[in-house]
């Protein structure tokens, strides 16, 4: 049998492909790697309950 390898596809034809089934799954930047503010800024920061959060921290821990 002279069964012929198939080609390797070309990056960006699989990036195209695969974006066109399932979309563009994450964004560029995400919120973890943005400014947040300030706590209590209403651009994010603390909220009230993430201040109690961080407040019941064990010395040993924080």
């Amino acid at each position: 049998m002279s069964e012929q390898e198939p080609r390797p596809e070309p990056e960006w034809q699989r990036k195209r492909r695969l974006a066109a089934i399932f979309g563009d799954a994450l964004p560029e930047q995400t919120g973890d790697d943005t400014d947040r503010g300030e706590p209590g800024d209403a651009r994010g920061g603390d909220s009230a309950s993430d201040a109690w959060l961080r407040a019941q921290v064990p010395p040993h821990h924080g």
